[in-house]
């Protein structure tokens, strides 16, 4: 029973769009992502690369976090 105080926490009233940014889930990848993309800068930056090379690899880092995002739902989905 909602009386109009705080977010709904009813499962059948929430939006039916899987996709959405704000969903924990999606959230949740995005870092995934991120995390997986940064880390492959700051070990550039430890090893002492150019700024150029420091955000090819963040960028790269990124495209490979996504891939492997990719194959774990894959195989578990």
């Amino acid at each position: 029973m909602s009386r109009g105080r705080g977010p709904d926490r009813d499962p059948r009233r929430r939006s039916a769009d899987p996709s959405s940014v704000t969903e924990p889930s999606a959230r949740l990848k995005a870092v995934f992502v991120l995390l997986v993309g940064l880390s492959g800068g700051t070990m550039a930056l430890g090893g002492g690369a150019s700024p150029l090379t420091v955000g090819l690899l963040t960028v790269g880092g990124a495209v490979a976090g996504g891939a492997l995002l990719w194959y774990l739902l894959w195989i578990l989905g």
